[in-house]
């Protein structure tokens, strides 16, 4: 059987010292993407694959965030920037670029229309040098450079007034190395599990909760519009669901899902509840790193739920991998074991194997999502080939899944309407 070729795209966040997240870098890999100076042809193919891409998506996926991109001199001579609103846009270049004098000067060009610009694996080395007044950010790779060249960099970088991004900070020393450095943003495994740890928080996302309690404020509530509120709020729908299946409501067979926990508790006892949580989410409210693991729960929920799409005889069902994807981040929304979170709730045994130990189909499932979000190319083809499915479908489903996570976001979180 032929081999598939594919090509992936995904974005990873990039946060500052205020650990708030900046802006996201645009990762793009693929057994075609192969940038070298003897693979002239194949480089082209790549830059026309991303470029492609691009053009289908960045008006939608890409738009209203600061996006960091690795431009290569294909990409650059195809004006590729130019699909990208210029306070959206970080071109980010590696060596091969600063070699190539055409390249260079399309770099230039951009900078002086007011682009910025990044240099990835920065050194102090003389074909650097003369950049340093078009170069805003300079990329660190934390996991291949000793501390002494670091932060002699760091200082020097400083003084000169240009911020510096550590980058694979995947481990806790260089988590730590970062943060004693005085790096100005940093990206990398560790700076998700940092979050992670000082995420606890029970609160609920404010401008969706209060278009709920609008929403069952009125004589008869829509129960799809108060479905899809509950369903974004991956700590909201966990309390309903523990609440649907309290002793209180004990009926034989229990609700496994947001719809079946509002016809189990009813819309009376409902509207008591939320009225109940509002007093004590008025004195709570959500941080910003809350949020953020809230909407990584959301598009985590989205993703699962469209890959059961093309996943043959997965046992779980699309309401199923789409609450396993939100329930994802539930130990760091509230401070407790996932272990212990799941064991209060009927979701199916193969949603808690798969979050849990990562066993099964439902696991590989789960495990494809996670490879992908964090750039994991090898992770990502050996769950595809196991799950059965097309590698070529996952960059559209993921960009896809993004953008309806956007608007949704947009929607949820946009002011409060005057007079309410």
């Amino acid at each position: 059987m032929k081999k598939e070729n594919s090509n992936y795209i995904v974005r990873q966040p990039i946060r500052n010292a205020q650990k708030q997240t900046i802006g996201y870098e645009i990762l793009y890999c693929g057994e075609n993407l192969t940038f070298d100076e003897t693979g002239a042809g194949k480089e082209f193919a790549a830059a026309d694959t991303v470029y492609n891409f691009l053009t289908q998506n960045t008006g939608r996926a890409l738009r209203g965030s600061l996006n960091f991109m690795t431009f290569t001199p294909t990409l650059l001579m195809k004006r590729t920037p130019d699909l990208f609103d210029r306070s959206e846009l970080v071109i980010q270049i590696d060596d091969n670029v600063i070699v190539h004098p055409a390249a260079l000067a399309v770099v230039q060009e951009y900078a002086a229309k007011g682009y910025r610009v990044a240099v990835n694996e920065f050194q102090f080395l003389p074909r650097y040098l003369g950049l340093l007044d078009t170069i805003d950010y300079l990329k660190l790779n934390f996991s291949a450079m000793s501390e002494k060249k670091l932060r002699d960099i760091i200082e020097i970088a400083h003084g000169l007034k240009k911020l510096c991004i550590a980058v694979n900070v995947d481990t806790e020393a260089l988590y730590s190395l970062a943060e004693e450095l005085s790096v100005d943003a940093m990206e990398g495994t560790c700076v998700a599990d940092k979050l992670a740890t000082k995420t606890h928080s029970s609160g609920y996302m404010q401008s969706n909760f209060f278009r709920l309690i609008v929403a069952m404020s009125r004589e008869e509530p829509d129960i799809v519009e108060v479905e899809r509120m509950i369903s974004v709020d991956a700590a909201l729908s966990y309390a309903l669901l523990k609440l649907a299946n309290s002793c209180y409501f004990a009926r034989r067979n229990r609700a496994t899902s947001v719809r079946q926990a509002i016809m189990t508790v009813g819309l009376s006892q409902l509207r008591q509840w939320v009225y109940l949580l509002s007093a004590n989410n008025a004195e709570n409210e959500m941080d910003k790193d809350s949020e953020e693991f809230l909407k990584l729960s959301l598009l985590r929920g989205t993703f699962c739920s469209e890959l059961v799409r093309f996943a043959p005889g997965m046992p779980i069902t699309k309401s199923d991998a789409y609450l396993m994807g939100m329930f994802s981040t539930l130990e760091y929304l509230i401070d407790a074991p996932l272990e212990e979170i799941l064991a209060e709730i009927p979701v199916p045994e193969e949603v808690k194997a798969a979050l849990l130990r990562r066993e099964g189909k439902a696991g590989q499932l789960f495990e494809l999502a996670l490879c992908y979000e964090r750039a994991d190319w090898n992770g990502v083809a050996a769950a595809t080939e196991a799950l059965g499915i097309p590698a070529s479908l996952l960059t559209g489903t993921y960009f896809a899944c993004v953008d309806e996570v956007n608007t949704t976001w947009s929607q949820l979180t946009s002011p409060r309407p005057e007079g309410t």
